[in-house]
């Protein structure tokens, strides 16, 4: 069964009022077609990254299409929630715990909820990425 307003569990997380995003989209009843690139760009970590795009919120999941200037980084983070992080344009070097992962496009690579993380762009061109999260944090992680 899909979730929906009128079969969730009371007890289920859905994003709480405190952790709406700011300028973020939240669909409408039966609005299910978004276009990313389109959307009012937000700042994807405003205390520690240069990360900005289109998001949308669902009652579960965040998705957003973010962009990140060449030469431009995120400083180390983490959030309570998993990450999902696709690379469609440009590369970036990140820091995963104690890893490190060249992301080239087509990469795909997971973030585990409360560890520690960072990048920085280091193609000529800036570095566009497809991201998905749950909503059981918010977009924002807490900057370390």
């Amino acid at each position: 069964m899909v979730p929906n307003k009128t079969n969730l569990n009371q007890n289920e997380t859905i994003l709480s009022e405190e952790n709406r995003i700011p300028g973020a989209t939240y669909p409408a009843p039966n609005e299910h077609h978004f276009e990313l690139a389109k959307l009012k760009s937000i700042a994807g970590g405003p205390d520690y990254s240069s990360a900005h795009g289109g998001c949308v919120v669902g009652e579960r999941m965040i998705v957003a299409l973010m962009r990140m200037p060449t030469g431009t980084l995120s400083e180390p983070h983490s959030h309570p929630n998993e990450q999902w992080v696709f690379q469609i344009e440009g590369t970036s070097l990140n820091f995963i715990g104690d890893q490190e992962i060249e992301a080239k496009p087509g990469s795909l690579i997971y973030i585990p909820s409360n560890v520690v993380h960072h990048g920085r762009v280091t193609s000529s061109e800036d570095s566009v990425f497809f991201t998905v999260k749950d909503t059981s944090h918010g977009l924002y992680g807490i900057k370390k």
